[in-house]
């Protein structure tokens, strides 16, 4: 979780997202569930570069239909639903919703659903996107939990309110990971081509951002200039490929 001194490094982390979600797109590309992804496993060294860490919990995604996992993975705060209900059975959805609440947090600088156990991180989460039903969760009956515990029905709370300093594309995207239905959430590839990342502010190149200071010593100077071709000061045109030259490569 963020507090008062990561914060900062939280809106550093915003602005190099096109680097955050190529390292997600590496580790599904690989077939890997990580199911532990949260801010304190993203790590950042001094020179922009961004890592994923602690892969204790993960999972080679597989096909067979039969196989079991745990479904006591992944820190409570993102943990995505099915998992809550007792879901031994899932996919890399688990990791695109942990993905969702990290972005949320990113931008509102605090945790989106912060439950001190796992009957109140259940109401956490059912209290903003509202009580799911068969309609807009047709294989909530089937997951093992689902008949354990009832929640009175409660409508959902709009993300413009949960996240309202953010740009209507931040929010979308948002909508596009919080979503009850794990096949619904959208692909780490899709998410790359969502127009948040190609609407101003555009991501700044590593060596445009500021060095953290170590031990109250000032930071060194970076000796690399940032490339000519990606600039803040030059039209978006002129520093982001078109999105739709890369439609095709979304599937």
């Amino acid at each position: 979780p963020c507090n008062i001194q990561t914060r900062p490094l939280s809106l550093e982390c915003c602005g190099k997202r096109h680097r955050v979600k190529d390292r997600w797109l590496e580790v599904f590309t690989r077939r890997k569930d990580n199911t532990d992804l949260k801010p304190a496993n993203l790590l950042i060294s001094s020179s922009g570069h961004l890592k994923i860490a602690d892969f204790g919990l993960a999972r080679l995604f597989t096909e067979q239909e039969d196989r079991l996992y745990s479904h006591q993975v992944a820190t409570r705060w993102y943990r995505a639903p099915e998992l809550l209900y007792g879901a031994r059975k899932y996919d890399e959805g688990v990791d695109l919703w942990a993905v969702g609440c990290i972005f949320g947090e990113l931008l509102n600088l605090s945790p989106l659903f912060p439950g001190e156990n796992d009957i109140e991180q259940l109401c956490c989460v059912l209290r903003v996107l509202g009580t799911p039903t068969e309609d807009s969760w047709p294989e909530i009956v089937e997951l093992p939990d689902y008949n354990k515990i009832t929640f009175k029905e409660n409508p959902a709370i709009p993300l413009e309110q949960i996240v309202p300093d953010s740009s209507p594309q931040a929010v979308d995207l948002l909508y596009n990971f919080l979503v009850y239905p794990s096949y619904r959430r959208c692909s780490a590839r899709q998410a790359l081509l969502h127009p948040f990342f190609f609407s101003s502010p555009i991501p700044a190149h590593h060596s445009e951002l500021p060095i953290p200071e170590r031990g109250g010593r000032l930071p060194h100077q970076r000796l690399q200039a940032p490339p000519s071709d990606f600039s803040v000061d030059l039209p978006l045109h002129c520093s982001m490929v078109d999105p739709a030259l890369l439609r095709g490569h979304a599937s």
